[in-house]
């Protein structure tokens, strides 16, 4: 399927006339997401097999209204607003700050979340166990596992001792703090001194990228955020420029010259969001549906990238990679 169709179906489901889903009874669902279709792809597509799987065929049986922010999470509130005035069935958030915005704009709609952050910490429910009110969802390992990527920084450059991290100040409250407390945690044991950098814009990317030299940073780590996540790519590209090492999140990122990925399947995390849709659906309550936690990881190396920034991966990273790229 060409690529410009394909888009086109991921959000050409909202065009469907009104009276006719009155008359069939189709439920309606809404999706949110701070970003776009585009950056979602893997994981509409695992929610959409999963719902098949529970009985439910978007645009035979279902509806999905999709609300997406484009990167800017200042529209997030009435995207929420918008789905709760549809009153649609069940509301799927994709990310923290759509999470967040969805809790806010109704306390009667389920809503099945999806974040990497801790959902109590947030204040999304009252416990991991018994959700409580209309929210119940997905949490994956993003943020625990940020240890696990400075380990493998080391592994490709043990003698690094100055490692930065990049973060986004414009992301939820409490976020950054979830992100950067384990890997402050663990950098000591590691003997590594942390940089904090900051970027929210494209602009702040460039300049974010150009400081490392002068901060004297060896390597680089990605903080797992949506608006990055969305310039996956970009990071891919500006980290090989820079001829800086870095470990982010998502393939997109290796697959465009970074040098490491690591981090939760997408596909996984959101076969759970699907499963979870779907039992709303047949009539369970959120309150009643523990969060679930995606323990799926993969690691994906640029082989290529490694070798233009003069690096040897050791044979045993290589062997426990999901991918190796060459």
């Amino acid at each position: 399927m060409k690529r410009r169709a394909f888009i086109a179906g991921l959000a050409g489901a909202t065009a469907w006339p009104r009276a006719a889903l009155a008359q069939a009874a189709i439920p309606v669902i809404g999706f949110l997401s701070t970003t776009s279709p585009e950056v979602f792809a893997v994981r509409l597509r695992a929610f959409r097999d999963e719902l098949k799987e529970q009985g439910y065929a978007e645009g035979e049986n279902l509806l999905v209204e999709y609300r997406w922010a484009g990167d800017r999470e200042d529209r997030l509130p009435a995207l929420a607003a918008e789905l709760v005035d549809r009153s649609v069935k069940v509301i799927v958030a994709g990310g923290t700050p759509s999470s967040l915005a969805a809790k806010a704009a109704t306390s009667t709609i389920p809503v099945v979340f999806e974040t990497a952050s801790d959902p109590v910490a947030l204040g999304l429910v009252a416990s991991l166990t018994r959700p409580g009110g209309n929210l119940t969802g997905v949490t994956n390992l993003i943020v625990e596992v940020g240890p696990k990527r400075l380990e493998l920084l080391r592994e490709v450059l043990p003698a690094a001792r100055t490692i930065a991290v990049l973060v986004n100040p414009d992301a939820p409250p409490g976020l950054t703090e979830q992100f950067l407390r384990p890997l402050q945690a663990a950098a000591p044991g590691l003997g590594i001194r942390l940089h904090v950098i900051h970027a929210s814009t494209d602009q702040e990317l460039d300049a974010a990228f150009a400081a490392l030299g002068e901060l004297q940073a060896e390597a680089l780590v990605i903080g797992s955020y949506l608006f990055f996540t969305s310039r996956a790519a970009q990071l891919g590209a500006l980290s090989l420029r820079h001829k800086i090492p870095a470990v982010f999140t998502y393939r997109q990122f290796a697959a465009a010259g970074g040098l490491l990925s690591y981090g939760a399947n997408e596909a996984e995390t959101f076969r759970l969001v699907g499963l979870y849709t779907g039992k709303i659906l047949k009539g369970e309550k959120p309150a009643d549906l523990p969060i679930q936690r995606s323990t799926k990881v993969e690691l994906i190396i640029n082989l290529k990238t490694a070798k233009a920034l003069g690096l040897t991966v050791p044979l045993s990273l290589l062997g426990r990679a999901d991918e190796v790229i060459e």
